[in-house]
């Protein structure tokens, strides 16, 4: 936003983004965000921290950024004129404002750029008055959030201001070290040595709407590719679906969906510990015997027919009516968002988990759009970072399960599927957090599998669990995929066939005829089957977790299946 002549400053402003004509008081009524077309103007530190932190809650830390002209630098203006200039104009000691505060009732450590000072420049000040707001967050073990609007490190200090990008960096790694949380919220703009430090390395990285952030600006990279950028190149929609962002919020929301991942992530604990909250009551477990189905056990063949149902509920159906609370991020920080998995902390029973599941869909446009829930390599590297990060923040981990298999396109190949599925299985051996997983429709493969490796293991009744689709196995080993029937009872995937196995723990009863008729009530079966198999897991201590973990498929060797093996 404009003013339009120097008399109306105060009461007009002209749309940056539509040119309309604004009432100022309208405007500010509006967050600053033009009410004709959304345009998100830039906000100045403290519009920016009266916005997002609660009334009376924001305490500035007491440290004052020094005045430093490390290398004595000289351009038109000595550099100190320009630092006296940049103070008297916006009223501010340097490019950052720092404090504690509340967002939502929930305490957190803020540091807000403000570009108005030197372009929000990263100089030897403001990376030490950032650093030490890292450090009053670890000190306190309360999250870490960051605001950025930047044009990159401050030129005027030379490759002392370069240096600030890894200072902040490693007061970062202290927090991940210990499990305190951080959150950068990315405005425009957030460019240069910001950009590639401190504002993308924090457990949870939130765009702004009207956002852009990049390495190098624009102009820079037409000048030295000599190419058109395409269109909306480095804005917030642009980094969500290139994966480098976990959401795009506008401005309206923004305090309310940092008040929601506050909530879930709370305080940080020891590396490994698992917090602890008040236990919610132990719900019935279903009185079935586990491996006898309430119906008695169907064929094979019709078995795997209802677990593709597309009227099965989905990750997300869980995620809205079995838990609360939920935050899905996106993205896997290399390049892509895979829509075939979703995830983020959510609450379950009144206590903060990790979620991560396969997505499919219920309608053809939806399979299709996620992919029939076959996850790329983006997918897995995007539940890997989840993964990590309920490691670091001592959740427990919820996976759902519900996939044909991983993504078998040649671009998933030149992406390092393989790798990307061993890598989240080798992790999952070694979470030091409690796992729970649910095979709640397919269990395709490897694809399953990188979900999969838990400490219980549960199955929905008419779910179905395999090496290999039964199409797949008659194209190979039968003379044509006709024999599909046939190959499905021969590779033993019903939920009764790997109970008796030991691959599964416990199933989950699907009212009749199956889950597909009557959703809500598979729901509510779910969440109480993963609350009464959580719950004990809580008390164990983390080795004695991992051991268990281990030992429980290390039990699938041949040695150990002994007559097992040869039984069928």
């Amino acid at each position: 936003m404009t003013a339009t002549a120097p008399g109306d400053e105060q009461l007009w402003s002209r749309c940056a983004g539509c040119a309309s004509l604004l009432y100022r008081k309208r405007l500010r009524r509006n967050l600053d965000v033009c009410p004709e077309c959304g345009t998100h103007a830039r906000l100045d530190a403290p519009v920016r921290l009266a916005q997002l932190v609660d009334p009376g809650s924001f305490a500035a830390l007491p440290d004052r950024a020094a005045a430093v002209d490390p290398i004595g630098f000289v351009d038109v203006l000595p550099y100190p004129r320009r630092l006296a200039a940049a103070r008297a104009g916006t009223g501010l000691a340097e490019a950052v404002v720092c404090g504690t505060g509340a967002v939502g009732g929930h305490p957190c450590a803020l540091a807000v750029m403000d570009f108005r000072f030197l372009g929000g420049s990263l100089g030897c000040a403001v990376g030490e008055l950032i650093t030490r707001t890292a450090e009053r967050a670890l000190a306190e073990r309360v999250p870490l959030v960051l605001v950025t609007a930047s044009g990159g490190a401050r030129m005027q200090e030379g490759v002392l201001s370069l240096m600030q990008m890894a200072t902040v960096s490693q007061a970062i790694a202290a927090l991940r070290e210990a499990g305190v949380p951080s959150v950068s919220v990315l405005t425009d703009p957030t460019y240069g040595g910001v950009a590639a430090s401190f504002a993308t390395n924090t457990d949870v990285v939130i765009a702004e709407s009207g956002a852009r952030m990049g390495f190098a600006g624009p102009r820079v990279i037409r000048q030295v590719t000599g190419r058109d950028l395409p269109e909306g190149f480095q804005t917030a929609e642009f980094l969500l679906r290139h994966g480098q962002v976990d959401m795009v919020v506008p401005r309206h929301a923004l305090r309310g969906r940092l008040a929601a991942l506050l909530a879930t992530t709370g305080g940080g604990e020891q590396r490994g510990a698992r917090r602890r909250v008040p236990r919610p009551e132990r719900p019935p477990v279903d009185a079935t015997p586990a491996g006898v189905p309430h119906g008695g056990e169907r064929d094979a063949w019709e078995t795997v027919r209802l677990a593709r149902h597309p009227g099965r509920p989905t990750t997300l159906d869980y995620l809205e009516s079995a838990f609360d609370g939920f935050v899905e991020l996106h993205g896997d920080r290399l390049g892509a968002d895979c829509p075939a998995v979703v995830g983020g902390p959510a609450h379950l029973g009144g206590r903060p988990v990790m979620v991560i599941g396969h997505q499919k869909g219920h309608t053809t446009a939806e399979l299709m759009a996620r992919n029939f829930g076959m996850a790329s390599p983006a997918g897995h590297r995007k539940a890997l970072r989840l993964m990590r990060l309920a490691a670091r923040w001592g959740l427990p981990v919820v996976t759902l399960v519900d996939t044909p298999g991983a993504d078998p396109g040649v671009g998933a190949e030149e992406q390092g599927q393989a790798a990307a599925i061993a890598e989240n299985i080798l992790t999952l051996t070694t979470l030091p957090t409690p796992v729970v997983a649910v095979v709640t429709g397919e269990g395709g493969s490897g694809g399953a599998l990188a979900l999969a490796v838990a400490d219980r293991v549960l199955m929905l009744e008419h779910a179905v669990y395999s090496v290999i689709s039964p199409e797949g196995c008659a194209a190979i080993l039968w003379p044509d995929r006709s024999a599909a029937p046939q190959a499905a009872r021969a590779l033993r995937l019903t939920s009764a066939d790997l109970h008796r196995l030991g691959v599964v723990d416990a199933l989950v009863a699907e009212p009749a005829p199956a889950a597909h008729q009557d959703p809500s009530a598979a729901v509510r079966a779910v969440r109480e089957a993963v609350l009464a198999h959580l719950l004990p897991l809580l008390d164990v201590p983390t080795a004695t977790l991992v051991r268990r973990r281990r030992q429980r498929f290390r039990r699938f060797g041949a040695a150990r299946l002994g007559t097992r093996v040869g039984a069928r």
